[in-house]
């Protein structure tokens, strides 16, 4: 597929709006991810993408645990945060030990704290599938993400 082709991709699958989640490992590796979801219930399963590109790779697929965060509405500034490259992402924030010792942030709409189960080629990214081992949710609206930007719910008149 060519530069053209890619773009003209990447904006047609941006039309599918989706959460954004903070990705956390135990080596104090975190990301914004938006290539997320649930992919089992009985083991339940989660999975997220990661390109081939990110410096913190490594990281995660060396990593037995990780946690997953999905970000309510009002965590604009800790999407952020995570997406950014080359600062210190956990600096001043209130941070708790989960599974395997991955960071579990604070405020979410929903934590889930996964050992890997497994991990699969997927062109230019790496797909991560964890076990959840548990999970906690709060009553939030979520932050989405759509056309390249977050964007929050709104809800529908019945």
């Amino acid at each position: 597929m060519n530069d053209v082709e890619q773009a003209a991709f990447r904006r047609a699958a941006g039309q599918f709006a989706s959460g954004i989640v903070v990705v956390t490992t135990p080596t104090s590796h975190a990301m914004t991810v938006s290539a997320f979801t649930s992919v089992s219930l009985d083991p339940p399963l989660v999975l997220f993408s990661l390109a081939r590109t990110a410096r913190s790779l490594p990281a995660f697929a060396q990593a037995s645990h990780w946690a997953v965060h999905i970000l309510g509405a009002a965590q604009e500034e800790l999407c952020g945060r995570f997406a950014r490259s080359g600062v210190d992402k956990f600096a001043g924030l209130e941070l708790r030990s989960g599974h395997g010792d991955a960071p579990l942030l604070e405020g979410c709409a929903a934590r889930m704290q996964c050992r890997t189960a497994f991990c699969h080629e997927g062109g230019d990214h790496l797909i991560f599938v964890g076990e959840v081992l548990a999970f906690d949710r709060a009553e939030a609206q979520p932050l989405v993400f759509h056309g390249g930007r977050m964007r929050r719910l709104e809800r529908l008149a019945a």
